[in-house]
């Protein structure tokens, strides 16, 4: 299997498993996101690729690559700049880190200041 045919599937399966929350969020800061972490990408990826840290088997890369960085890498990028944000929602929405459920054990909290304003 070619890496952009696994890069592919993986996309897809996550794209399928968190599309309740994805349609929930706003697309341009996920898409400014992506931009910003596939130019990251593509800096990084390209200096690592020149100094010798990494080099990919031709027969499993399309041989596209964009300033030095093969076209998959830039798939891991768009992967995590838009599900690490899905599983922020997901993972901030247990009882015990919800705002609410907070506010529901401490009761409700004075504006700061008022208590002075009735004492004095």
């Amino acid at each position: 299997m070619t890496n952009i045919v696994m890069n592919v599937l993986v996309l897809v399966a996550l794209t399928a498993v968190s599309w309740p929350v994805l349609r929930r969020m706003r697309g341009w800061p996920l898409l400014w996101a992506s931009v910003h972490v596939c130019l990251l990408t593509m800096v990084f990826d390209t200096i690592m690729i020149d100094v010798g840290l990494y080099e990919y088997a031709t027969d499993k890369i399309l041989g596209v690559y964009v300033w030095g960085a093969p076209l998959e890498d830039f798939a891991y990028a768009i992967a995590a700049a838009v599900f690490v944000p899905v599983l922020w929602v997901v993972l901030g929405r247990s009882p015990r880190t919800s705002s609410h459920a907070r506010a529901a054990a401490t009761g409700p909290a004075a504006p700061s200041g008022l208590d002075d304003e009735v004492a004095g």
